[in-house]
């Protein structure tokens, strides 16, 4: 498998999860500005994911996943006794699922406005004050519990960090200590610092 990647952006989350897996894997690192990847950025990214962003999953057959809420339940089911992901038809699953949904849709796009060099400094305290509520719930959601779903680190996790760690640049306000104390969790998992370091990214 490939994972189509670019340090730092939210294309993390499935590295993680490959290094959770065991799953052999390799990375591609794109350009998102000029949508090229490859040593001599010949290759032309949006013919492997039209969308134009990361991340992508190539398959060993060739196949494309995109959307890294999907690719990191996909990479989870090829190795369910590892407990990346409860099982399908599960509520279980379907808590994980509505927490996958809320990272992406509240918290990861929640972020984007924050990266927009014409968006205004007011415009940009209006979103982070709505931030600050939705990494609040993110807080209670983890509790007293070590990861998101209990004991077990799950997938949720790894995107959760994600979204934590572009927190940390842009509503640092948001990031409250008991979720500073949970992606410090995370952050000590082997699969997290393999991930940061092939992405050449500080802890």
């Amino acid at each position: 498998m490939k994972l189509y990647f670019t340090p730092g952006a939210c294309s993390l989350s499935p590295n993680i999860a490959l290094r959770e897996a065991g799953l052999p894997f390799t990375l591609e690192k794109v350009d998102l500005r000029g949508k090229k990847f490859g040593a001599d950025g010949a290759g032309d990214y949006l013919a492997v994911n039209p969308k134009g962003y990361v991340p992508a999953l190539e398959l060993d057959d060739g196949q494309i996943l995109t959307e890294g809420a999907v690719l990191v339940q996909w990479i989870a089911d090829q190795v369910p006794d590892k407990k990346l992901a409860p099982p399908n038809g599960t509520m279980a699953r379907v808590r994980l699922q509505e927490w996958l949904h809320f990272i992406a849709t509240e918290l990861h796009k929640g972020l984007g406005p924050l990266y927009s060099p014409t968006a205004t400094e007011e415009f940009k305290q209006t979103v982070r004050d709505r931030l600050a509520g939705r990494f609040a719930i993110l807080d209670r959601g983890v509790g007293a519990k070590k990861f998101l779903l209990g004991d077990d680190f799950s997938v949720a996790d790894a995107y959760a960090y994600y979204t934590l760690r572009s927190a940390r640049k842009w509503a640092p306000v948001a990031v409250t200590p008991g979720l500073e104390a949970y992606a410090g969790r995370i952050s000590e998992r082997a699969s997290v610092r393999a991930a940061l370091e092939a992405e050449g990214l500080a802890l």
